[in-house]
């Protein structure tokens, strides 16, 4: 699409023009979910450089009309929807996760030493979102689109897209280890596009010592933060405890790690009957124990959740699998430390470049590290400057842009 645009067109909206010039590249975000209310890593992530996009590129987005990952069920009603600026494209999802059969596959074949491809793909499917009318769509229209960034090499949207456009296609993995990764099929996926964004160095270091896929370009650049340009209200600030508090910010779930927090954190309170409390901020998925001192504010204003970490004395992250972590970011950014698995490279390097905050493997070391920070302030607040620092030097949003443009430019150009 060149010259000048109405969004009329395409939206139905005749209050919004967007001229665009003759040369500016029309561009598409491909991700399983998106949408204000969506609450994920990878997701978030999509929307943040979507948006900050928008300047350099005619950007869409194509997803589909999930919002609860666990069902894939649709739950957007308009097929095409403008949400702050950028064209979201929505599908109907063909198939609805059937939970019963992909927890019975999903303990078996992740695990399976011998399965074969075909299982794998089975696993695919099953993964999903399964929506093949997305898949379709790219197909068709490929030829008006310059490029498509694929975002999560996990699920169904991108392990079937990128093969329809690889000549054209960017991939943005958020990858770590985990068994799924190790599945043949996804050896075609990350050979095929014609450049890969990592969003730290251990992501690369990891994706390219598994693949060997050096001979691909690639960059290394997450985002940038954005502070909300509002404080939180009198109301939401007496929700937050008086007493020193760690804070988790995000999905509420296993698979986050939050059962063994939960565990450590009750071990701590039997053994340390001090004031410090653990504060919740996100979707319960996970049943959160009943303790007098875990408090769950659900979800919250973006202004209450930085408030909220700002007045916390570190942000804790139990996951063992991340490959970036906005959240830690957001913490760091603020000046409060981190806590986080140091059994996760990416969360360790965190802490490492940083010098601002610790990392912990087993319970022992959880206990002595929230001890540390609940008796050390001067400390704690060294470590909150040498944060804010981190983020001032990496992850700023004019370096971020730059980054992608050239890397998309060239692959646009080759």
């Amino acid at each position: 699409m060149r010259g000048e645009y109405n969004a009329a067109d395409s939206l139905g909206n005749p209050g919004r023009r967007k001229l665009l010039e003759v040369d500016m590249k029309r561009i598409a975000f491909v991700n399983q979910r998106y949408g204000r209310e969506v609450n994920g890593g990878s997701e978030y992530y999509t929307r943040l450089i979507a948006e900050h996009l928008n300047k350099e590129y005619e950007v869409e987005v194509l997803t589909t009309k999930a919002l609860d990952y666990t069902t894939w069920e649709d739950h957007y009603t308009e097929d095409v929807e403008d949400i702050n600026g950028v064209t979201v494209r929505r599908f109907s999802v063909d198939r609805p996760r059937d939970m019963k059969r992909f927890l019975k596959i999903n303990d078996v074949i992740p695990t399976n030493t011998k399965r074969t491809p075909e299982e794998e793909e089975e696993w695919m499917d099953e993964q999903g979102p399964y929506c093949p009318k997305l898949i379709n769509y790219i197909r068709q229209q490929a030829k008006e689109y310059d490029l498509f960034i694929f975002v999560t090499y996990l699920y169904y949207t991108t392990c079937r897209g990128i093969e329809e456009v690889a000549n054209k296609a960017v991939l943005i993995p958020t990858a770590h280890d985990e068994p799924y990764i190790y599945f043949s099929i996804f050896q075609k996926e990350f050979h095929l596009p014609k450049a890969i964004v990592y969003l730290t160095e251990e992501e690369k270091e990891f994706v390219q010592g598994r693949f060997h896929n050096e001979e691909i370009s690639s960059v290394v650049t997450a985002v940038g933060v954005d502070l909300p340009p509002q404080t939180c209200t009198q109301e939401e600030i007496a929700k937050l405890p008086k007493d020193p508090y760690l804070i988790y910010v995000g999905r509420i779930e296993g698979g986050k790690g939050c059962g063994e927090l939960f565990s450590f954190f009750e071990e701590y309170k039997r053994r340390n009957p001090n004031q410090v409390k653990l504060v919740l901020m996100g979707k319960e998925v996970l049943e959160i124990p009943k303790h007098p001192d875990i408090i769950y504010l659900g979800f919250v204003s973006e202004e209450m959740k930085f408030e909220g970490i700002r007045r916390s004395m570190a942000l804790v992250l139990p996951s063992y699998f991340e490959s970036l972590s906005i959240s830690v970011l957001e913490a760091l950014q603020v000046k409060t430390p981190v806590l986080v698995n140091g059994h996760c490279h990416v969360l360790k390097g965190h802490c490492t470049r940083s010098n601002a905050g610790l990392y912990y493997k087993g319970y022992e070391e959880f206990e002595g590290s929230v001890n540390y920070l609940e008796r050390h302030p001067e400390e704690r607040a060294a470590m909150g400057e040498n944060g804010a620092l981190y983020v001032e030097r990496d992850y700023q949003w004019g370096a971020v842009v730059h980054k992608l443009k050239t890397l998309f430019d060239n692959a646009m150009e080759d």
